[in-house]
């Protein structure tokens, strides 16, 4: 994810989108806007979304059906997403839903001060994530290519011996004993 990827908020209704992007303007993050799951797809495709806040009923492809295509491709299978509904609490939408992966469900009329700081958290803990994942094939690179050999005349240190571990209800072996 770069570091400026923005967060994608979709819904067909211009006063929907107002009222999100006001609630998250505090967080200082980059904003996107789309309004049909259809072009929230191509956005997401274009690598610049770290979390996507998506209708349910968003026209063209819906919700489900847009989290369904992200989790399976490898770029994005990660990529958090939120899930809106203004149609009330639904075990088995809920059920649908976290089955494929979604961070979370909300029910609109949406409390702004909730919803930052739900995509506060989701949004930090994704870039640290994949920070983690970055660092680990740096260092896996490194094992593999461990770099020059050491300079002549440099001794390389003696492998550390590691004392074996004995289950203490075990006797030591007579050469060990005082």
């Amino acid at each position: 994810m770069p570091s400026d990827a923005e967060i994608l908020i979709v819904d067909d209704h211009q006063g929907t989108l107002y009222a999100l992007e006001s609630a998250l303007a505090p967080l200082g993050y980059p904003l996107g806007r789309a309004t049909s799951g259809d072009e929230a797809l191509k956005q997401v495709l274009r690598g610049r979304v770290g979390l996507l806040i998506l209708d349910l009923r968003a026209p063209g492809a819906d919700g489900l059906e847009v989290v369904r295509y992200l989790r399976r491709l490898e770029q994005t299978q990660h990529i958090p997403v939120v899930l809106l509904t203004g149609f009330g609490a639904d075990q088995d939408l809920a059920g649908a839903a976290y089955r494929l992966g979604v961070a979370d469900l909300i029910t609109k009329p949406v409390d702004p001060w909730i919803l930052r700081t739900k995509i506060r958290y989701l949004y930090d803990a994704h870039r640290h994530r994949l920070a983690l994942e970055a660092e680990i094939r740096e260092l896996r690179a490194l094992v593999k290519d461990p770099g020059p050999a050491d300079p002549p005349g440099t001794a390389a240190a003696p492998p550390t011996r590691v004392p074996l571990q004995r289950d203490p209800g075990t006797p030591a072996p007579a050469h060990e004993a005082t």
